[in-house]
């Protein structure tokens, strides 16, 4: 049977290609319609309305975003930072600088130290040297009574113990115990032990070992196992081997009746039977029906299809042509006129003047309130904060001053404390002041402070 699929003849071909024709035409309309409008619907409305969106969002939130940022709330937040560094912060730092460390420094750590340098060093010298000598005397005693209180304790709890050790208990339990002992070991034990197992060998282990080498074992080969090899090799292999062959014999048989009774007769059934009935009743026309009628006219179809698809998308778009034109010319134009009309009216009517009220009245004012209101207030902003800036340096200028000042007056007075103790003025170098760098939130300043440092 040839498996080629022959060509469809006409009679199935053009039925089936008008029947395709007619069912696809209103889908493959109905595609491009839908493709025409998504197109439309994207060029007329949705990429303007984004482009509106974007110019709308860039006009009306990004530039008077960046506007407020750049020109309000930057210079206010710097202005917040700055007061409230200026109220919170310096006044803390100043106290903390220029009263808490002074007075911490020169009114605890210094006389602390001078207290301990002066007072309390020798005070601790002195009692470490008595506590030394006292020590020196008690360590000469000490020895001394020790052994005495060792000699007491040992002659109160240790040297009977020793005594009733070495004197009674170590005698009685050699001479008592151990002596006796091995005197009975040597001269009773050991004889009786060697002559009870000289007995016990001669007497049961040797008669029982010959028993078992003359007797049991002779009896145990020549009477059962030489036996019982030759039965099984004369006897028992010949009658297995026997039995052996009559059942498989038997099996044999069997299994030929078996075969002949339940086997044979349903390999006949399905070799003569239902093989034929299977291949040449169903297999052949099914097979016959699948190559020579379901293939081509399946094949058939799908040619149909494809043939029918194009030549919809034809007649399609030369509807889409059609009714283009009409669109075009009864609603597109004369939208197109009215809408170059109203164009004209905005510019001339609406553009033209606001363009004219801007450059007239808008940007003049505009400029006014910038020369004439905004600078001046700058002005005079910047000018109260550089003298309030001033004022602040002035007013540290003048704690640093007082606090010079204070540090002086303590100084001497230590030198006239220690001067009233010792009797002598303590050395002292002359010192230089030192201008120091004070780091403010308006800049660094340089201002007069006196340094404890000494020259050379």
């Amino acid at each position: 049977m040839s498996m080629e699929h022959p060509p469809p003849p006409a009679l199935i071909r053009v039925p089936v290609r008008i029947v395709v024709l007619v069912a696809v035409l209103p889908v493959r309309m109905a595609w491009d319609a839908l493709t025409a409008a998504g197109r439309l619907l994207d060029r007329a409305l949705l990429r303007p309305a984004g482009r509106a969106l974007r110019w709308l969002f860039e006009r009306a939130v990004a530039l008077p975003a960046r506007w407020l940022y750049r020109s309000v709330l930057t210079p206010t937040g710097r202005g917040l930072v700055w007061l409230l560094g200026a109220v919170f912060v310096w006044p803390w730092v100043g106290l903390w600088r220029y009263v808490v460390v002074p007075v911490a420094r020169y009114g605890i750590a210094v006389p602390a130290a001078w207290l301990y340098r002066t007072l309390l060093c020798p005070a601790g010298h002195g009692l470490l040297r008595a506590l030394a000598v006292a020590g020196e005397g008690v360590g000469r005693l000490l020895p001394r009574l020790g052994r005495g209180l060792v000699w007491l304790l040992g002659a109160v709890f240790v040297w009977p113990w020793v005594g009733l050790w070495r004197y009674v208990v170590v005698p009685v339990a050699r001479y008592g115990i151990a002596v006796p002992a091995a005197w009975l070991y040597r001269r009773a034990l050991a004889p009786l032990g060697t002559g009870s197992l000289f007995l016990l060998e001669k007497l049961l282990l040797v008669p029982l070992a010959a028993l078992f080498r003359y007797v049991l074992i002779p009896l145990l080969r020549y009477g059962v196992a030489v036996p019982a090899v030759r039965l099984g090799r004369h006897v028992l292999v010949p009658l297995g081997r026997g039995l052996g062959w009559s059942f498989r014999q038997a099996g044999r048989g069997l299994a030929w009746l078996l075969k002949a009774v339940f086997v044979w007769p349903w390999v006949g059934l399905w070799r003569y039977v239902v093989v034929p009935v299977a291949r040449y009743g169903v297999a052949v026309p099914v097979l016959w029906l699948w190559n020579r009628v379901l293939v081509p006219v399946g094949r058939e179809v799908r040619d149909a299809l494809a043939l029918c698809w194009r030549a919809a998308g034809f007649v399609s778009r030369a509807v889409g042509r059609g009714l283009k034109w009409l669109a075009w010319n009864l609603v597109a134009r004369p939208l197109a006129q009215i809408w170059h009309g109203l164009r004209w009216c905005a510019r001339n009517l609406v553009a033209r003047p606001l363009a004219r009220v801007w450059a007239s009245v808008v940007r003049p004012a505009g400029r006014w309130i910038r020369d004439d209101v905004w600078a001046p207030a700058r002005r005079i902003t910047a000018e109260a904060g550089r003298a309030a800036r001033e004022a602040l340096a002035s007013t540290r200028a003048t704690v640093r001053e007082a606090l010079a000042s204070a540090r002086a007056t303590v100084r001497e007075a230590r030198a006239d404390a220690w001067r009233a103790l010792v009797g002598a003025a303590r050395p002292t170098g002359p010192r230089e002041p030192v201008a120091a760098t004070v780091r403010t939130p308006l800049g660094t300043t340089s201002a007069p402070e006196v340094s404890l440092r000494k020259r050379g």
